[in-house]
């Protein structure tokens, strides 16, 4: 009951923002991953990147925070390695290396 009431009452606990911010985040996770069944023509290349700059920098942010928060670390690293193979599947099918465009360019 003592950890319990240690967990509750921390600084990285249920009560503060170290804690429900991170949970919400892990909807751009939940979103990601429901989004790979998906078709790439459907992903907009501009989004997934400004994805990834996002959860780079709040990964980075979570590190340096004191107290470290690493439930936000874990959610923008999972987000991370998403939206980074959404962007890979944007890219062959749409973006630069895309064979589309090869084939348009070579004829």
């Amino acid at each position: 009951m003592a950890s319990f009431r240690a967990f509750w009452n921390g600084p990285m606990g249920p009560k503060t923002t170290h804690f429900w911010g991170p949970v919400a985040n892990w909807g751009f996770v939940v979103a990601g991953l429901a989004d790979m069944n998906k078709p790439p023509e459907m992903i907009s290349g501009n989004m997934t990147g400004a994805m990834c700059i996002y959860s780079a920098l709040f990964m980075r942010f979570a590190w340096m925070v004191q107290p470290r928060n690493y439930l936000l670390f874990a959610c923008h690293a999972s987000n991370e390695t998403v939206q980074l193979y959404q962007f890979s599947r944007w890219a062959r099918a749409e973006g630069p290396l895309s064979a589309k465009k090869e084939e348009a360019s070579s004829q």
